[in-house]
């Protein structure tokens, strides 16, 4: 009995016009950007700057988020120091970008409750020229654009050998409410995502500067953090020099 012929399939191109199928092929191997516009061809840059201004963010979705980023910043780290580093890092490129929205906030609003343009007032975003302004602003206003609160204490080292030294204290960091640390890890304090905004705002200024988040915690606060910065001398020679000069 002759077995029956075998038979091979071959993928007919009939349907596809082949003046079309050059296109297909570019489309399938060409990488998708993932951007979508809206329909009415407006993005988050098209957003008035103020609109956002007492805007809440979820607690659970901040909490998801900065627990990725912990998760991701504490891949191939050497150690506890490694791993705060790198939260430092991620911080800093956000203080830098922050410093701008807090100077753009502080001109003066026109009758109609908008910001006037700096070219119509003459008037220009006032970087702070010494220390205490600018640890001010950290303090107030940009814990408040942050946090919705004010830090809980603003010091200076009363030691003579560190007079260089600053703490910026808060009480219960919202970064560190729902992190969870390994008993092995408990020096690691994870506000060192904060220092490093912290730092990115002060060499925004023209403040060189380095700022650790340490834990200072206590029977009543026990996530008390202390951020302390330290600025480099040739701010603190700049400072002596604005300070006989009378400049505030």
């Amino acid at each position: 009995m002759a077995s029956p012929p075998k038979h091979t399939h071959v993928p007919s191109t009939s349907t596809v016009p082949s003046s079309n199928l050059g296109s297909i092929i570019q489309e399938k191997t060409q990488p998708s950007t993932g951007l979508r516009v809206p329909s009415n061809r407006k993005t988050i840059y098209d957003r008035n700057l103020n609109r956002g201004r007492n805007a809440e963010l979820s607690k659970a979705s901040f909490a998801y988020l900065f627990a990725e980023m912990v998760t991701y910043a504490q891949r191939r780290v050497t150690g506890i120091q490694d791993l705060e580093r790198r939260l430092n890092e991620q911080g800093y490129p956000l203080g830098l970008r922050l410093l701008d929205l807090l100077l753009y906030r502080s001109l003066p609003t026109s009758s109609s409750g908008g910001l006037t343009s700096s070219s119509s007032t003459g008037t220009q975003p006032i970087r702070p020229l010494r220390i205490l302004p600018l640890l001010q602003l950290i303090h107030g206003p940009l814990w408040r654009l942050l946090f919705s609160r004010s830090a809980d204490a603003l010091e200076h080292s009363v030691s003579p050998n560190t007079p260089n030294e600053y703490m910026i204290t808060d009480n219960d960091p919202l970064v560190n409410t729902y992190i969870s640390i390994p008993r092995e890890m408990n020096m690691l304090n994870c506000a060192a995502y904060v220092a490093g905004i912290i730092e990115g705002v002060c060499d925004g200024c023209g403040f060189e500067a380095k700022v650790s988040a340490h834990n200072q915690g206590s029977d009543l606060h026990p996530n008390r953090t202390v951020f302390l910065i330290r600025f480099g001398e040739s701010v603190m020679e700049r400072e002596k020099m604005l300070e006989r000069a009378g400049v505030k």
